[in-house]
């Protein structure tokens, strides 16, 4: 039984679902408090979303964006962590379901953070994988490779077309920077082959509003698209996908061949708030409405953060953004309510959480991004290394700072991807091969 001897301690129990941003802020809070803390997450690691891409695009190992959450916690003694899948949860009980075992909690926090949504197409799943984990990346990083390796042996012509063609639905910071990346990589390696070109490879980004990057400024979105189309990436904006199957994607009116489709369209938030009852309020996209405290409204110590909540900011009204900054400063927020409580039952004032924008960064390319930082607006060079500089201060141990910083540094001077690697089956189905008749 995973939970029997915890479920025999006394002392004040705070359970964290969920190891990404907002969970390991929480507990991280919580370190020096006389409470017990335990973190649940289905992997045993703690990943850094925001350069999942550049795995996908063998610009970084997966080793390179993501700790073992052990590791982690491995000084706070009050901690221990559980691998497992959170069932359910039962808010009158005040206890959820792990590995079919039951879990009490004095305080809950739930960070189980969102994945892909379809808008009700989940069909296109098989077809276009999304990137939320290592799996997606290194999955949509072996099809990627691969359509080069398929491409260097198959002698029909639309058939090599349909394998170079690569098409990134959504407009958002994942969709820019994964065509961004992908063009940048077909660029790079014609060396590498002899019978394809691999520049000849077209990567399309399909964005159904009028603009990409539709949380930034118009002037920082025009930027990205001049950068874009820089690289060589084919920009269709206004019309929707309607279709997506293993030949291509439908945009509109228009059938396009492509072998190889990302999405980066949508996300969902965890169903774990679909277990936690009628009572609790969900936005459309399954994401808990809070209080203003991030509670769970009646249940004033079960707490949501991150990309699970549906919250908002107390100065300005308007949603907190389901990016890293938003999980952390709601994990720590949280944190601090829980510490303050536990050390002082008298201190009631918890106050509303309010959020802080430390502004907005997405990266095209290698000297090619842009930046809106408290209204100074930056592009190329300038604001791509803030995005680098940035990026690297918040991975989570020294290891994968300076592993980064190496890969990024040889791959600016060198102009080469050191992790192109295929795993996993590498078949590929081609009409006719070189040297048949």
């Amino acid at each position: 039984m995973v939970t029997g001897k915890l479920d025999s301690e006394r002392r004040a129990r705070v359970v964290i679902v969920g190891g990404g941003f907002g969970g390991i802020a929480a507990a991280k809070r919580l370190s020096k408090t006389d409470v017990d803390v335990v973190l649940i997450d289905r992997r045993n690691y703690h990943l850094f979303q925001p350069l999942l891409y550049q795995v996908a695009t063998a610009a970084l190992d997966p080793s390179d964006i993501a700790a073992p959450i052990r590791s982690i916690f491995r000084k706070q003694k009050n901690l221990r962590s559980i691998l497992g899948e959170v069932e359910s949860v039962d808010l009158e009980g005040k206890r959820l379901m792990v590995k079919g075992d039951p879990l009490r909690y004095d305080y809950l926090v739930l960070a189980a953070g969102a994945t892909h949504s379809y808008f009700g197409k989940d069909e296109w799943a098989k077809h276009a994988p999304g990137l939320k984990t290592l799996d997606d990346a290194t999955e949509i990083r072996r099809r990627f490779l691969l359509a080069f390796e398929a491409a260097e042996v198959e002698c029909d012509p639309a058939a090599r077309e349909a394998l170079l063609t690569f098409v990134v639905v959504g407009g958002g910071p994942t969709g820019c920077e994964m065509a961004g990346a992908m063009a940048e990589v077909a660029r790079s390696i014609p060396d590498d082959f002899r019978e394809v070109d691999t520049k000849t490879a077209r990567v399309i980004l399909i964005q159904s509003g009028d603009r990409v990057l539709k949380s930034f400024p118009k002037e920082s979105s025009d930027a990205a698209y001049d950068q874009l189309k820089e690289l060589g990436v084919e920009m269709k904006l206004g019309p929707r996908v309607t279709e997506v199957c293993a030949d291509g994607v439908v945009c509109g009116e228009e059938f396009i061949a492509a072998n190889n489709v990302l999405w980066a369209a949508g996300v969902k938030a965890s169903p774990l708030g679909e277990s936690l009852g009628e009572g609790v309020e969900l936005d459309r996209s399954g994401r808990v409405v809070v209080e203003p405290d991030l509670s769970v409204a009646g249940y004033p110590k079960v707490f949501v953060i991150g990309d699970q909540a549906a919250a908002k900011d107390a100065k300005s009204g308007e949603p907190v953004p389901g990016v890293a900054q938003g999980a952390i400063q709601g994990g720590d927020y949280v944190g601090n309510i829980i510490r303050r409580e536990l050390e002082d039952e008298t201190w009631v004032e918890r106050g509303e959480f309010s959020y802080f924008d430390k502004g907005n960064l997405a990266t095209i390319g290698r000297n090619k991004a842009v930046a809106d930082i408290r209204g100074f607006k930056m592009k190329g060079f300038l604001a791509w290394f803030i995005w680098a500089a940035v990026h690297i201060m918040f991975l989570v141990n020294f290891r994968s700072k300076v592993s980064v910083a190496l890969s990024w540094v040889w791959t600016y001077i060198f102009g080469c991807r050191g992790a192109r690697l295929i795993t996993g089956k590498s078949e590929y189905k081609v009409k006719k091969t070189h040297g048949d008749d």
